[in-house]
């Protein structure tokens, strides 16, 4: 006999369909796993008869041959378990249903007879309602995330024999449902607020101007300053995620296994630091599975780099390029991966080696040489590509002290949204985004605007790129200024969040 189950698989950050054909016949007792399967996959033939036999049911004689179609597309991970056990249950017709064919199944199976969570719920879940399926059966762990895609029924599976009887009409389950906007409402929160930082208003300034539009930017300054608690708090003034980057996040963090269990979607901006030792592998992702890496899940958030300059210089070359298209694309043996990386770069560096460089009341203990050795290890086309550098200066006794607290998050965001609002509407993406044909349109400049940038340009010696992102950066002061067109208080400003370019620590 032949039984037919439906399942699923991620690829990238997507899901394609699997069927699972299992065949039962006449032989020498053998199970043959055929379809590109890899160690796991193979595996699971021993827990499936294990469950299968723990769960109350008997398992088939003669030999058994189970192929996972698509064949030519290796299948990874444990997620067939369950897939597999229901097709041998049909084959052998301890369970009989008409249904079959409308449910995609998926989950890994403990030797009880448990169902346990997979990896990628929600692409796949995304998948079955591409296939016009009527519902998905899911580990009762993942079916939040899977219930987010509405218009399919999303079922809770906790054993085998539940499924089972499920699918022969002998138990009823309830499908389970969220509302997106319901999450949003509860889970849109940080555990940090702006408010908690007190002083550094000029970079508090820079931050905003950063979120406004989606800048790129580094704090340099010496240790205790207060870059990582602003680093930290920059995703609080970001504008809310939209259900359609919510659920791009999360199927990077599902497929990853870094979604907590019962949690539906990524409400929040996503915010990654790395430690500086971090491989290319590691922040770029294309492992031996080609899977995403540090800058992919911090998709539509923030990655915050600490001590920039202590990265290998292989890996800070190698974010050139997401860092201008906004995606990465990995090329193994294995073959060629795509994955999304629209991130905020935050970065963080000290002045020296020693950190206390220009500091009025500690001495610097570094020479020259190794100053501007240390400065060295960030190349010039990387730093083109940071659209603001702000200086951040150590914070005084008397800011610190005082009782007078900062500007709340959610005013500096009601502001943020405002000007990502002009944006939207002028050419439907952040400033950091400007083509060169939209810049020739929306960023044009008066007589006085003109001198004053021509100036810029000839004292600091500054690159094309750099002309270039002082033009964007001046275009989101004059958004969150509400005017129309760029003028010189806005020029003025973007030229002074060159701090590198002009020298003023060296």
């Amino acid at each position: 006999m032949l039984a037919k189950v439906h399942s699923a698989a991620v690829l990238g950050i997507d899901a394609f369909p699997v069927e699972v054909e299992v065949n039962s016949g006449w032989g020498q007792p053998a199970v043959i796993i055929v379809g590109l399967p890899d160690a796991a996959v193979k595996e699971s033939r021993d827990r499936v008869k294990t469950a299968i036999e723990n769960s109350g049911f008997k398992y088939v004689m003669g030999r058994t041959t189970i192929n996972l179609a698509p064949a030519d597309v290796k299948k990874e991970g444990p997620s067939f378990d369950l897939p597999i056990a229901v097709g041998i249950l049909a084959v052998s017709e301890q369970i009989v249903t008409p249904n079959l064919n409308d449910f995609v199944i998926v989950g890994e199976l403990a030797l009880s007879g448990e169902v346990r969570s997979v990896t990628g719920a929600l692409p796949i879940a995304l998948c079955a309602r591409e296939q016009g399926k009527r519902g998905v059966i899911v580990p009762a762990d993942n079916v939040a995330e899977a219930a987010v895609v509405q218009g399919l029924e999303v079922y809770p599976a906790k054993t085998l024999r539940e499924v089972a009887e499920f699918l022969a009409g002998k138990r009823q389950l309830e499908p389970v449902r969220e509302d997106p906007a319901q999450i949003f409402q509860q889970h849109r929160q940080y555990e940090v607020d702006l408010v908690d930082v007190k002083g550094q208003e000029s970079v508090k300034r820079a931050l905003e101007v950063a979120a406004a539009g989606s800048h790129n930017l580094i704090m340099i300054g010496p240790p205790g300053s207060g870059k990582t608690l602003l680093a930290k708090r920059v995703p609080t003034i970001l504008p809310g995620a939209t259900l359609e980057e919510s659920l791009e996040t999360t199927k990077i963090h599902s497929i990853c296994g870094l979604l907590p269990k019962g949690q539906a979607l990524v409400a929040t901006r996503p915010f990654r630091a790395p430690h500086h030792t971090t491989s290319s592998a590691g922040l770029l992702g294309g492992t031996a599975n080609l899977t995403p890496g540090e800058i992919s899940l911090a998709n539509h958030g923030v990655l915050f780099l600490d001590e920039l300059p202590e990265f290998h210089r292989d890996v800070l070359e190698a974010l050139r390029e997401p860092l201008e298209e906004g995606r990465v694309v990995i090329s193994r043996a294995s073959g060629t991966m795509t994955f999304p990386a629209n991130f905020m770069l935050v970065a963080a560096m000290n002045p020296c080696p020693c950190g206390f460089y220009g500091d009025p009341k500690r001495e610097c203990r570094c020479s020259p040489n190794l100053i501007t050795k240390y400065r060295n290890r960030i190349s010039g086309p990387l730093l083109d590509r940071i659209d603001i550098h702000i200086e951040v200066p150590a914070v005084k006794y008397k800011e610190m002290a005082g009782e007078a607290t900062g500007e709340p998050s959610a005013n500096v965001r009601n502001r943020v949204e405002a000007a990502r609002l002009i944006q939207r509407e002028r050419f439907g993406h952040p400033n950091a985004r400007m083509a060169p044909k939209e810049m020739k349109v929306h960023c044009r400049l008066d007589e006085e605007s003109q001198e004053l940038l021509k100036m810029a340009m000839t004292e600091l010696n500054l690159s094309a790129r750099a002309y270039d992102r002082i033009l964007k950066v001046s275009r989101t002061i004059a958004d969150l200024d509400g005017k129309a067109n760029i003028q010189s208080q806005h020029i003025s400003e973007a030229i002074q969040y060159r701090s590198l370019d002009r020298q003023l620590w060296l």
